[in-house]
C-alpha cells in the first residue's frame, strides 16, 4: 500500500503562483510513475503533469511552460510548481502513483486539494 498526502492548495490571484506537494509513504519502492490530475466542475478529469522513474515527463498542453513537476527522492515528495496561474486552472488537484506508466489508470490517489484562481 502507498499513502499520498497533498498540501499547498488555496486561493491565488490570476498571474500568481502556488506549489503543491504530495508526500508519499508506504511501499513506494515499486512505484514507477507519479503525477497530478485535476478535475474542475463540469469538465473531464485532466492529466496535468506526470513523471516516471526514468525521468520522462508529460504535461498537458494547457500548462506547458507554466507548470513544473519535480520529485525529491530523499523526502519521498513530489511537487507541482504552478506559475502564471489562470482562472481556468481552478480545480481540485489530486496526486497519484502508479506501478506502470503514467498514461494508465493510477493505483493510488491523494485526497485532493482545491486550487482557486480568482481576483
Amino acid at each position: 500500500q502507498v499513502q499520498l498526502v497533498e498540501s499547498g492548495g488555496g486561493l491565488v490571484q490570476p498571474g500568481g503562483s502556488l506549489r503543491l506537494s504530495c508526500a508519499a509513504s508506504g511501499s513506494i519502492f515499486s512505484i514507477n510513475a507519479m503525477g497530478w490530475y485535476r478535475h474542475a466542475p463540469g469538465k473531464q478529469r485532466e492529466l496535468v503533469a506526470a513523471l516516471a522513474d526514468g525521468g520522462s515527463t508529460k504535461y498537458a498542453d494547457s500548462v506547458k511552460g507554466r507548470f513544473t513537476i519535480s520529485r525529491d527522492n530523499t523526502e519521498n515528495t513530489m511537487y507541482l510548481q504552478m506559475n502564471s496561474l489562470k482562472p481556468e486552472d481552478t480545480a481540485v488537484y489530486s496526486c497519484f502513483a502508479a506501478y506502470d506508466d503514467y498514461d494508465g489508470e493510477p493505483d493510488y490517489w491523494g485526497q485532493g486539494t482545491q486550487v482557486t484562481v480568482s481576483s
